[in-house]
């Protein structure tokens, strides 16, 4: 099962999705059914026959369906033809501590994984760039998404106001109690934290989503550009995976995009 989202401007030929655990995966215990990160411990024979059944579904080989090792940083990763000219190993080692994607080529799906962080979709219908990115509260605060713009604008001369975005399944505000360092953290950067934190007599709750919409604005993504998902991995937990719930040990859903 993936989720799918209507665009904030129709277009056809830009598709993207998250899947969720419910894949017809064989995955277990943890990790079940349809985890497809190679990178959380699950076995790898499970994974790959996971990655081939949404190859399958999305029709799209599961060569072309790129996933980096996520260290929760802000390096991005322009997928061009060089790349794709590369072997897997030396690919594999392009995409190690990468947190976002980008690319123009057509066919090729990139995705990140996550189980409570935002991925951020990103696309610029006119370009035909599509972009994805890995913002848990470090990357958010790091302002990944800003950065993965501004790399859009600059390699592919893309415009603020023709790149569309939607914030995919994360963690929401109610579910997500954080302490009183990730309050400096961001205040010290210059987000607007009484916007973006809630304290309540249970303690204090950061708004990922927010964050990151306000991020999107700064940048100058029109407001009606934008769409948020509203869907929270700790409360839908039998559908989503939520490492807060799992532990790290634990699957992990693929948020992918690509121009068909």
């Amino acid at each position: 099962m993936l989720i799918t989202y209507d665009l904030p401007q129709k277009q056809t030929d830009i598709k993207f999705f998250t899947t969720t655990r419910q894949g017809g995966g064989i995955s277990e215990a943890n990790y079940a059914s349809f985890n497809v990160s190679p990178f959380c411990g699950d076995n790898p024979e499970h994974v790959k026959h996971n990655l081939q059944l949404l190859a399958d579904q999305i029709k799209i080989s599961p060569v072309k369906i790129l996933i980096p090792y996520q260290v929760h940083g802000t390096e991005i990763r322009k997928i061009d033809a060089e790349f794709m000219k590369s072997d897997i190993k030396e690919q594999a080692k392009l995409l190690h501590g990468i947190d976002a994607l980008v690319t123009n080529i057509r066919g090729v799906c990139i995705g990140v994984t996550t189980a409570d962080c935002v991925p951020v979709f990103l696309f610029d219908v006119s370009k035909q760039v599509v972009a994805v990115a890995h913002a848990g509260w470090r990357g958010t605060c790091a302002k990944i998404v800003s950065k993965t713009i501004h790399l859009m604008i600059s390699e592919y001369n893309c415009k603020p106001e023709n790149i569309q975005a939607v914030i995919g399944p994360s963690i929401s505000m109610p579910a997500y109690q954080v302490g009183e360092e990730l309050h400096t953290a961001f205040q010290e950067v210059g987000f607007p934290v009484d916007r973006i934190f809630i304290r309540k007599e249970t303690g204090l709750y950061l708004d990922l989503w927010k964050a990151n919409e306000l991020l999107l604005l700064n940048e100058g993504i029109i407001n009606s550009h934008i769409a948020i998902a509203g869907r929270c991995t700790f409360t839908e937990c039998e559908l989503f995976f939520s490492a807060r719930r799992l532990g790290i040990k634990s699957g992990r859903m693929l948020s992918g995009i690509y121009v068909s």
